[in-house]
This record gives C-alpha cells, structure tokens and sequence, in this order.
C-alpha cells in the first residue's frame, strides 16, 4: 500500500491522541482501502477542479513567462510525469533537472492568494513528497490567476440568478452578469500579479515523518483487512 502525495496532507494529521492515527488518516486509508480492495472508487468532482483541468496548461504558461522558468513548449503541454518510490506516489506538473514545480490554478480572484505568504500546509506536504520522489532539494509551489473558460461562466451567471432568485424564469440582470464576469475575466491585471509564487525547500526530518506515517498507516491498511474478509 502506497499514499498518493496529493494525500499527504491528509495522512499527515495529528491525532488528539498521542500515539493513535487521526480520524482524517484513518477515513483516507479506508477509501484507500476499498479502491484497492473493492474497487470501489470515491469519486470526486467539482466545477473548482475542473476550472484546474481545463486551464493547467495556459497556467503553466504563465508561470514560464513571468517566472522565467524557460520551460519548452514540450515541457509545458507534455504529460504530468509518474513517480513511485516505496511509500508514495506522485505525479508532477514540472520536474526537469532544474525545476520541480506544482502549478494550482485558482477559482477568481477571492481564492487568489494575494496576500498569503504562508504556505498551505497539504501543498507544503504535497510537494515534500514532490522532493521525496524525485531527489530535489527544493520545490516551487505556484499559483495563477487565469480567465474561467467561458461555457463555465454562464454557468456562474445562471447560478447566481437562481442564487438570488429562486423563482427566475430566465430574464438576465445585467448587474449579476457583470458581476460574474468581474470575478472570472481578469485581463486588466497584469500578468506579474497573476503569478504567486512560493519555495519549499527539502527536510529530511519531514521526509522522514512521512516514512513513518506511512508504516503507520500500512498498519491499519492490514486491521481493516481484518475486519472485511
């Protein structure tokens, strides 16, 4: 049994109780457990991730531009690269000798993080299992503002009309479209402002922590194996 490093985060969690798995760990390896097992997958989808889907590219576009990454244009439309060791997987946006970088493309401008200079800590787990997969001694954590694609937009102006009316029969409000396009068209920003940036550099105690986290959680794979025969 090995963890995916996008769920580092989650089995990464502390316990209220020294000594035990936390409740968030113990629900991640049993999902884990019936995709493995039972081939029952949870499936998951929402209109945030598919915006990440449709977008990645032109955001690692960006992120070239503005950081200077100097990535080709086979570097930027290729395939995320596979990786395994034997704790975790991974599958990462940019990894050449240089760089390894993970591109996260964001909902509007309110989940931008403008301001945040602090890392969000299932990213900061993430990309360690970035580093502990593929040798680097540092990892960049990047996000990028880019326009909705625009089929989705509509779909945010329907939502809101039915948002503030629950009885709309279809007669649009120009204030309400106005005000979506505002938060899903951001073209009068300057690119610079569009790209932030963060560098994660590598721990070997955090890599570490996460060796023993996943022998931990193997352990508990095996009781759930146990229980359901």
């Amino acid at each position: 049994m090995k963890i995916r490093s996008s769920a580092l985060g989650k089995i990464m969690t502390n316990s209220r109780t020294k000594g035990t798995l936390s409740e968030t760990c113990k629900t991640y390896i049993k999902e884990l457990y019936l995709e493995n097992e039972l081939g029952i997958k949870k499936e998951f989808w929402s209109r945030y991730t598919d915006k990440g889907t449709r977008v990645e590219k032109e955001s690692i576009q960006m992120a070239n531009d503005v950081l200077g990454w100097g990535l080709t244009f086979a570097q930027i439309n290729g395939e995320q690269l596979s990786h395994e060791n034997d704790y975790i997987t991974g599958h990462t946006d940019i990894c050449t000798d240089v760089l390894l970088a993970d591109v996260k493309s964001s909902w509007n401008a309110s989940t931008f993080p403008f301001f945040d200079e602090k890392v969000d800590k299932k990213y900061m787990w993430q990309l360690m299992g970035y580093m502990f997969l593929t040798g680097h001694d540092k990892a960049e954590l990047t996000y990028c503002l880019i326009n909705t694609p625009e089929d989705m937009v509509l779909d945010e102006i329907r939502r809101e009309h039915w948002k503030q009316n629950a009885f709309w029969q279809g007669d649009e409000d120009p204030e309400i479209i106005e005000y979506v396009r505002s938060q899903h068209n951001f073209d009068h920003m300057p690119k610079e402002i569009r790209v932030k940036n963060y560098i994660i550099e590598r721990d070997e105690k955090l890599i570490n922590s996460i060796k023993e986290r996943v022998e931990e959680s193997r352990e508990y794979y095996k009781e759930l194996k146990s229980i359901i025969k």
